[in-house]
């Protein structure tokens, strides 16, 4: 699919929502850490965006003013995963009203592939692995929300591959899904992938690094989105904080291949997520 056809995750308005939410913040609470009225809030919170509540409501979130007032009109763009004899897809399927992204990575020399989340329908997966005759030996789950292990049973009946998934994900002892603690390596052929807890969004998110491609690569899941982030589910202070120091400290150039919304880089990340921008 082409990444410029589809559309941020997340607005300005569920930037702010996120924050607020993982805040603990009321309307009441904003309104007198932004120093404007409440009905000012109460008519953003319903989408209307004044260019100057909107800043003060950012920097009272602690969120980049420049990067949120400009996130109406911004897109990461098109940026093209590795391909040749080591490469890696994207896989779109649609799950009640949103989309799901998976992943799939293989080295042409050794026809083996890893596959990384699962979408709500492994069918392209599938058909792509029997296709291009290869073997899928691994499914990496990022955590265990259903848009992301719905077809585990699925794929791992139709390929024998091994899934893991992060420890905390509450899979522990869940028939063909084995755990793992985060700095486990795995390798298919020349691909080497390491793992990175980016928890918050779920207990025990895993993102993991790709190496041995053209360019690197970061299956972030939920962890990240272009443009913003998953909901901190268990921990906002965890979203931001492994955020930063797992994802965005790797090489400015590395893609990032979230769950949802368009493929990103590590450095457009910094300069235009509300979230991180200018810290």
């Amino acid at each position: 699919m082409d990444d410029r056809r589809i559309p941020l995750e997340d607005t300005w308005l569920d930037v702010i929502r996120k924050a607020c939410r993982g805040l603990n913040l009321t309307e009441a609470n904003l309104a007198s850490r932004a120093g404007i009225p409440i009905e000012e809030v109460s008519q953003m919170l319903q989408g209307e965006s004044d260019p100057a509540a909107l800043e003060k409501v950012a920097c009272a979130l602690a969120l980049d003013s420049a990067s949120l007032l400009a996130l109406g009109d911004y897109h990461p763009g098109e940026i093209a995963l590795p391909q040749g004899k080591r490469g890696i897809a994207m896989f779109t399927s649609d799950w009640d009203s949103m989309q799901v992204h998976s992943y799939l990575a293989w080295d042409e020399a050794t026809r083996e592939a890893v596959a990384f989340d699962t979408g709500a329908d492994a069918t392209e997966v599938l058909n792509f692995v029997r296709e291009q005759g290869l073997t899928l030996h691994l499914l990496l789950l990022t955590h265990a929300h259903g848009d992301h292990v719905f077809e585990a049973d699925r794929i791992l009946e139709k390929t024998g591959a091994e899934a893991w998934i992060g420890e905390g994900e509450g899979m522990e002892g869940v028939p063909g899904i084995k755990t793992f603690a985060a700095g486990k390596e795995f390798r298919i052929g020349s691909l080497m992938i390491a793992t990175r807890l980016t928890k918050g969004h779920a207990p025990g998110g895993i993102t993991y690094v790709i190496g041995g491609l053209e360019r690197p690569v970061a299956i972030v899941g939920d962890a990240l989105f272009a443009g913003s982030m998953g909901r901190a589910n268990t921990s906002y202070a965890d979203c931001l904080r492994t955020n930063r120091e797992e994802i965005l400290s790797l090489p400015p150039q590395t893609i990032l291949c979230p769950g949802h919304g368009p493929l990103t880089t590590v450095a457009l990340e910094r300069k235009h997520n509300p979230f991180f921008a200018g810290k």
